[in-house]
């Protein structure tokens, strides 16, 4: 005897039950077996039970006792991927309904089983159009449902059974949408498909219709009443029929293959895209809040940066890596303590000492002509313009030569400039500094007050061995300015100057005002402003992504009986998660690239106004990141709900 391609002992299928409802059972003990090569008719009244016995032999659905046996194997043992790889590699569906996928042509409908069998995009098309060529429909390739006749539409559902060989046709009422003659011509090329070695399996409600098939199997109220079974059903098979062992010997080797990921998600791309651009108005709106909250993040950061540079701009005007040691200590009754040039050579050969620079300050007058005014003199070292980062915007700055001269050359701010010269150009003319005459040689940049009523463009500046022994007669500075090189370092560098010159004095004479540190705590507290900022927009993101998890659920709801159609055709549930998943991202993806370019062009407008604007590429790229993250993530729900749905449910789902 020739084990049977399909076997069913004792098989019961019952639905509801639990609490006070008792269960609906549907089948009653269903024994049969099949043999391959077959074309069994299964025909019943409606309620029968022989849509739920279609669906239990096609894999789409379990008994709920009894059992199935596939060329000899339980098909209860089977996984999930090898349940899918049965109604991929075994099994085609005819179903009444046609079940074609709207928005997919008519080649591209035949084309969906051999998708999730790793087919490539060329052999795909190849097989289609031959099989479409052979159904009468080479005309129609690309024409999509609604542009076909019922009787075209169920040869298209014809051609996708026999995509990957349909081996067994399961046919759902195959002609009962369909007028006489369109149906005649199915059952005639059901036929033709039977004498060509395909196991046939019809169900039907006419028993004209099962007339045409060899074996008839009579079903009423779950049970089976009759079967007609023949001689030649227990007979070997007739060559060219599916070797059902053979097939099942190369189930673990395929079913969990099929095509590369790249493949994979390219498909899964090309669906998606004809998804979101076939409801291109209801996809823009959800875009809406993914688009507001990238643009809001780019935007708000540029901001946040742009003031944050303001400030450290600001800053830097004055000093921004600076320290300062001031005579006298923490103690007003201890020693006041004086600090000399000594003293700037020690600070100078601390590590991260970028530069030390005496500085000794005091009031003198300064007259040029008739013009007489009371003002500060700097006397300085060289490495003022770096230290001060002041610049001249007239002249030069003394140097070293200068330095070592007493050379009784001088820069003078804008308001001095004002007073003793008005508009005119003071490089080249002299003043008198406490009645010695300098040579004005430079004009320093305008840098406005810096606190109360000092100013300092009201100033001038000599080199400090020329203001010290020849103007104000010390050598005591005022303090010492130290320049740094890593502002992280700050403290540290602070500490060592301390205890550098403590050894140096034997006592802590001095004060250490270290205004690197507080322009770095500025700077922080600049970031966290940003960061805030970039955390409030992140909040349109949030939004943006729950209106992508609403619309994906939506989709899912739509869509349901499309999921049902690739279930039925061999997709697994990862690759159902795989194309909501896709679908998902893709949203947020072109939502995302939208929310950079009008982010952008908001802060164009902003610079173009003078607002201070800096924009970083790794926020754009966080941003557009972020927008793909939040299609993963909120599309995470609904793509797992689609890869659950019941395939018998989502088939018969309106």
């Amino acid at each position: 005897m020739v084990t049977p391609l399909i076997e069913l002992g004792d098989v019961r299928k019952s639905y509801g039950g639990g609490g006070e409802e008792p269960p609906v059972d549907v089948l009653r003990g269903v024994s049969l077996s099949i043999q391959a090569g077959e074309f069994v008719a299964i025909v019943g009244a409606s309620g029968s039970g022989k849509s739920t016995l279609m669906h239990i032999l096609g894999c789409l659905d379990r008994p709920s006792s009894g059992r199935y046996r596939f060329a000899g194997k339980d098909v209860t043992s089977f996984n999930a991927d090898e349940l899918a790889w049965l109604r991929r590699e075994a099994f085609g569906f005819v179903f009444q309904g046609y079940h074609l996928i709207a928005t997919e042509s008519a080649r591209e409908n035949v084309e969906v089983p051999a998708i999730y069998s790793g087919a490539t995009p060329d052999a795909r098309r190849a097989r289609a159009t031959e099989l479409l060529s052979r159904l009468g429909l080479g005309e129609r390739l690309d024409h999509r449902p609604n542009q076909l006749s019922g009787g075209q539409q169920q040869r298209v559902s014809i051609g996708r059974a026999l995509m990957n060989g349909g081996h067994i046709l399961l046919a759902d009422e195959p002609t009962g949408a369909l007028d006489s003659k369109s149906g005649a011509e199915v059952m005639a090329l059901l036929g033709e498909l039977s004498d060509a070695g395909h196991t046939i399996i019809l169900i039907t409600h006419d028993r004209q219709v099962a007339a045409k098939a060899r074996r008839m199997i009579e079903i009423r109220d779950g049970q089976i009443v009759a079967d007609s079974a023949s001689d030649h059903a227990s007979e070997r098979p007739r060559p060219g029929v599916l070797d059902a062992t053979a097939l099942l010997a190369s189930m673990s080797r395929g079913a969990s293959h099929t095509a590369s990921l790249l493949a994979d998600v390219h498909e899964a791309l090309r669906a998606a895209w004809r998804v979101v651009w076939n409801n291109r108005f209801r996809t823009l709106l959800t875009l809406l809040g993914i688009i507001i909250g990238v643009a809001s993040v780019i935007v708000m950061l540029a901001i946040g940066r742009g003031a944050e540079r303001e400030v450290i701009a600001k800053l830097a005007s004055f000093g921004t890596n600076r320290m300062y040691v001031t005579p006298g200590g923490d103690n007003a009754r201890g020693p006041g303590g004086t600090l000399d040039p000594a003293d700037v050579e020690r600070v100078a050969h601390v590590p991260n000492v970028a530069v030390a620079m005496p500085f000794l300050s005091g009031q003198v007058t300064l007259r040029s002509g008739n013009a007489d005014i009371r003002t500060s003199l700097w006397s300085v070292s060289p490495d003022a313009s770096r230290v001060l980062n002041w610049k001249p915007v007239r002249g030069v700055f003394f140097d070293a030569n200068d330095e070592r001269n007493l050379a009784t050359v001088a820069l003078i701010g804008k308001r001095v400039r004002e007073k003793l010269f008005g508009e005119s150009n003071p490089v080249g003319k002299h003043v008198l500094v406490n009645n010695v005459p300098f040579l004005v040689i430079g004009e320093l940049e305008e840098k406005g007050a810096t606190s109360g009523d000092a100013d300092d463009d009201d100033v001038i500046l000599v080199p400090y061995s020329t203001g010290s022994r020849r103007v104000l007669g010390t050598t005591h500075l005022s303090w010492i300015s130290v320049l740094i090189d890593q502002l992280d370092l700050a403290a540290e560098t602070a500490q060592q100057i301390g205890t550098m010159l403590e050894r140096a004095h034997h006592v802590r004479d001095f004060q250490i005002y270290n205004r690197a540190a507080s322009v770095k705590a500025q700077s922080e507290t600049q970031d966290m402003l940003t960061l805030m900022l970039g955390l409030i927009a992140g909040i349109s993101l949030l939004v943006g992504g729950i209106g992508v998890m609403n619309i994906m659920l939506m989709t899912v709801k739509e869509r349901t009986r499309e999921i049902g159609i690739r279930i039925a055709t061999g997709a697994r549930q990862r690759d159902i998660m795989r194309q909501f998943l896709t679908e998902a991202t893709l949203i947020s993806g072109i939502g995302g690239a939208l929310g950079v370019l009008i982010g952008v062009l908001i802060g164009a407008v902003l610079i173009a106004a003078s607002v201070p604007t800096i924009f970083s590429v790794r926020a754009i790229l966080g941003a557009f990141a972020c927008a793909l993250v939040t299609g993963l993530i909120f599309g995470f729900m609904p793509a797992r709900r689609a890869a659950r749905l019941d395939p018998v449910i989502a088939l018969s789902s309106e």
